[in-house]
């Protein structure tokens, strides 16, 4: 039996031992494989060992989660990451714009722009996804949807994307859950099922509309999951794009 105060300290390191490990695994929990080439806009980056999600926010930029930093390869219009598909552009990157706040130990600012070493040529498999347009927080019970490579129920590997649907839980219900959640954060899982946007790829896209509204940044493993909210951060977004 643990000693109270032992399982306290253990579940009050949950989340940053999720942040450090989620660019190692990405579960989609309750999920199912995509139809290939659903989400266009979804890229496969590859660091070593380490791999993340991301996705396409201009033909020479992907988005991803600040702590997916590292020497990556992106790979865009892929459905199956171990299988040389003709659809598949792989690109470097130039440069890694991590977000300045970001801090490893809160994960606040969790968000990354990179600008990668050529532009992704549009097509039927490659698209840019939008983003917000203001800085207003989504309404609660919006339905959206998540997608990412990686580990699926109890460990079983999948090379192929996957999706789960989530919706996004109100600010007031998450701070339970999460005490130090800040603006920059919105919290998104499934309220009756065992869906754990949490794990999702890390750096992977939250749908809502058709809209890209968060990166899957961090979470115990049990829903809600914790999301940078992209909207928060449109200033920076814009003059970083722009330089």
């Amino acid at each position: 039996m643990c000693q109270p105060q032992l399982l306290l300290a253990l579940l009050l390191l949950l989340p940053c031992l999720w942040a450090s490990a989620s660019a190692l695994e990405g579960q989609i929990v309750g999920g199912h494989e995509a139809q290939p080439h659903s989400h266009p806009y979804m890229a496969y980056l590859k660091a070593g060992k380490f791999a993340c999600g991301g996705f396409l926010v201009a033909p020479d930029w992907v988005m991803t989660a600040a702590h997916c930093m590292g020497h990556a390869t992106i790979i865009l219009g892929a459905h199956n990451i171990h299988e040389p598909e003709t659809t598949q552009q792989i690109r470097g990157v130039l440069r890694y714009h991590q977000h300045p706040g970001y801090n490893p130990k809160t994960v606040s600012n969790d968000i990354m722009l990179l600008k990668l070493t050529a532009k992704a040529t549009l097509n039927d498999y490659v698209k840019t996804i939008p983003l917000p347009k203001t800085g207003s927080d989504l309404p609660t019970g919006t339905k959206c949807s998540i997608a990412g490579w990686g580990l699926i129920d109890d460990d079983q590997e999948t090379n192929k994307l996957f999706e789960t649907k989530v919706s996004i839980y109100s600010r007031r219900k998450c701070i339970r859950f999460y005490p130090h959640l800040d603006t920059g954060m919105v919290c998104a899982g499934s309220f009756h099922e065992l869906r754990d946007s949490s794990q999702g790829d890390s750096g992977g896209p939250l749908v809502c509309n058709k809209v890209a509204q968060g990166i899957v940044s961090f979470g115990h493993h049990a829903p809600p999951g914790v999301y940078a909210r992209i909207s928060n951060y449109l200033p920076w977004i814009k003059k970083t794009m722009e330089k």
